[in-house]
């Protein structure tokens, strides 16, 4: 698009807790003012928090919407956006996202949505109604719901990096594993993934391995996660759902962005990505992931050579500027060019 633009960003940025530091709402903020534009940031949640007497989401969220909803449209009024993003619209509703249609009449608006299976959330699909372009982390089962519930323009734009602090670090022991992990077990509201249980139960019984927010470990937040990719000579990549073309949670490129070896559960068309053994390597099962483990721990050289490459593909063309330039070209003629770009 020409032209420095006004961008009103709505989002939970985690503003309370150090999580802020590693989200990837920070990177989009990033993205969009490397490329020469204005962000107006908008944390609807803390927002609301802070007008709630009670400090509870569920009590918040019945009691406190009200009121953050006079102070978001107040701001949208008084910033003439040219372009209104919505980073997963957890707190909002689809009246709210009317509200600011009338405010800002002339803006286009985006929702950046990376939930798994949408469906399930019936306000979401009331919401993409009343904006103009979806866009998800994934395309097929993950964004079709939103084309069918009646957005226009629905596409698919992988997770981005930022290569400013997603890169390799020199770390102390307390880092360094063989291979390490960092997530959930599984997903409450998911069938859980058996390949996903299995393997990351066997691998917490490795003394070499380090596993971070699950099996009783405690999470990692701010840039010690990338301390902690950075320290591993090995990164797991593994989503709790393996089937869906082209998704992968914003682990994968995490991994590859700090500059670690990465085996990645394959999913379909993962080539389009990143190309195995050339910037990672893909896996099918967990025997497999742990036979290349034990191959790539005795060849350095070539460990090191596939995460070089891997990590210099991240910041080249999953860096958060390349990204939000992307959302920009969907706005302004209707998709990207990209290998991977898909529009429903």
């Amino acid at each position: 698009m020409r032209g420095p633009k006004r961008i009103f960003l709505i989002a939970n940025f985690k503003d309370d807790s150090p999580q802020s530091i590693r989200i990837e709402r920070r990177r989009w903020v990033k993205g969009f003012l490397r490329l020469g534009h204005d962000v107006q940031r908008f944390s609807y949640r803390n927002i609301m928090m802070q007008s709630s007497l009670i400090k509870s989401k569920r009590i918040a969220r019945r009691f406190a919407k009200r009121r953050t909803d006079k102070i978001l449209l107040r701001q949208v009024r008084s910033y003439h956006p040219d372009i209104i993003l919505i980073l997963n619209p957890k707190d909002l509703d689809h009246k709210t996202v009317a509200a600011m249609r009338e405010v800002a009449s002339n803006a286009a608006f985006v929702i950046r949505d990376n939930e798994p299976f949408p469906e399930t959330h019936p306000e979401r699909m009331l919401i993409c109604r009343e904006v103009d372009i979806v866009v998800c982390s994934s395309p097929d089962e993950f964004l079709r719901p939103y084309k069918e519930a009646g957005a226009s323009i629905c596409t698919f734009i992988p997770n981005p990096c930022d290569p400013d602090i997603q890169r390799p670090y020199e770390v102390g022991e307390k880092w360094r594993s063989d291979i390490m992990f960092s997530g959930k077990v599984g997903h409450s509201r998911l069938d859980r993934d058996i390949d996903r249980y299995d393997l990351l139960l066997r691998l917490s019984k490795m003394p070499t391995a380090k596993l971070y927010g699950c099996f009783g470990n405690p999470k990692l937040d701010g840039v010690e996660i990338f301390y902690a990719i950075g320290g591993a000579k090995i990164a797991l990549s593994i989503n709790i759902v393996n089937n869906i073309r082209l998704y992968h949670s914003d682990r994968l490129v995490n991994c590859l962005a700090c500059g670690t070896f990465t085996l990645a559960k394959r999913v379909p068309g993962s080539e389009l990505l990143f190309k195995d053994g050339i910037h990672l390597k893909y896996f099918d099962s967990a025997d497999e992931f742990f036979e290349l483990a034990d191959w790539y721990l005795g060849h350095e050289a070539e460990r090191e050579k596939i995460a070089k490459a891997g990590m210099e593909r991240a910041h080249k063309e999953f860096n958060c500027a390349k990204l939000a330039q992307y959302i920009l070209d969907i706005i302004e003629k209707g998709s990207y060019d990209a290998p991977w770009c898909e529009n429903v």
